[in-house]
């Protein structure tokens, strides 16, 4: 069992950027893949990125490919979400999850940890 809190949320004009981070608990962390999930309001939860265990496997959605960026720092037990030219379509609240695995997850109901998720909001 791994909790996972999320911070870096916030409101942005549309261009602009954002970094989210995930700090998660415990001594395995490298051994969790990782991934970030968000759900606007009347919508269902989407995936958005995950990170292996394995530094260099990623995998994007494609609404995201090309502006976000998933990384981890195993040392600091944290992952990251840059989200850059930030779009009012990516408003909604973002969630970190985790799995003790090897391989990338896309699929949410495969986590078996979830942060408390924080806000992004980005107007136009």
């Amino acid at each position: 069992q791994v909790q996972l809190v999320e911070s870096g949320g916030g409101l942005v004009q549309a261009g602009d950027s954002l970094r989210l981070s995930c700090a998660a608990s415990g001594r395995t962390f490298s051994a969790y893949t990782m991934g970030w999930f968000r759900q606007a309001p009347g919508k269902e939860r989407e995936f958005v990125a995950a990170v292996g265990w394995s530094v260099g496997s990623t995998y994007y959605s494609d609404s995201v490919k090309g502006r976000f960026t998933i990384s981890r720092d195993n040392a600091k037990n944290t992952v990251y979400l840059q989200m850059n030219s930030l779009k009012p379509e990516d408003t909604a609240v973002y969630y970190c999850a985790a799995k003790y695995t090897r391989g990338v997850i896309i699929n949410d109901a495969q986590y078996e940890n979830w942060g408390q998720g924080t806000q992004v909001t980005v107007s136009s």
